[in-house]
């Protein structure tokens, strides 16, 4: 597993300065990742990349939900990818589907004239795609860098097999990197049945809120929320125990 290349999903300039630490090797900066992660704020992406040396990768999704965008999402992404650029990021994260579930090649194309020369990852809307195989012959044909996915299943470990053949099938031509579910348990166990040479995973922990003063009664979310005095936070020894378990 010599020469793993780890990357970190985070939501705070925290968890770059956390990732770094740890020693991985590139991050990838999001909002909202209860909901598989949404664009961050200008003034986030900018702090990130001033406090890391690591490459930032930043999310490019208007909401979460599906992958089906209106012209002015489209409109939206467009402009995030140009702040990312402006910003200095490394690259940008993004996917786009058809509504039958086909890879949106034209807004993908779009979308990648855009962002060069940043690196260009096309994230886990691919594992909503209706053929797997299909949607990758398109994301090479694209010139996409990476691909990040689960196999199409719930977790990395489950969707080891698809992943294998996708790697086995573009041949270096784009770099198939699997995430969703990897923990220092299972990190191992998922590179040796996939063959992968990258990763994706967060290392959360959860960290109390410091308020004295806690108001049970009101929510500043729905009925499915998390907590309001309690966040999720990327960690240091987190990171590192799913390194030190991956070699």
């Amino acid at each position: 597993m010599t020469g793993l290349i780890s990357e970190i999903c985070i939501d705070s300039v925290d968890g770059a300065i956390a990732a770094a630490e740890a020693g991985a090797d590139r991050v990838e900066l999001c909002a909202n990742l209860l909901e598989g992660g949404t664009t961050p704020s200008l003034g986030l992406l900018e702090t990130a990349i001033a406090h890391t040396k690591l490459p930032v990768q930043v999310m490019i999704r208007p909401r979460g939900g599906d992958f089906l965008y209106s012209d002015i999402e489209i409109g939206i992404m467009l402009r995030d990818i140009a702040a990312a650029k402006a910003a200095r990021a490394g690259g940008v994260v993004f996917g786009c589907l058809t509504a039958d579930g086909r890879v949106d090649a034209k807004l993908s194309e779009r979308l990648i004239a855009a962002a060069r020369p940043l690196s260009v990852t096309f994230h886990r809307a691919f594992d909503a795609a209706r053929d797997p195989i299909e949607a990758l012959q398109t994301l090479i044909g694209l010139g996409v860098d990476r691909l990040l996915t689960s196999g199409q299943e719930p977790s990395a470990l489950e969707g080891a097999p698809l992943i294998r053949r996708l790697i086995e099938l573009a041949a270096g031509r784009l770099i198939v990197m699997p995430g969703g579910g990897i923990t220092a348990r299972n990190v191992a166990r998922i590179v040796h049945e996939t063959g992968a040479s990258e990763i994706h995973f967060a290392a959360l922990s959860e960290a109390p809120s410091g308020m004295h003063h806690r108001n049970p009664h009101v929510f500043m979310g729905g009925e499915l929320r998390p907590a309001e005095y309690a966040r999720l936070v990327t960690t240091k020894d987190g990171i590192r125990s799913v390194l030190d378990a991956a070699h």
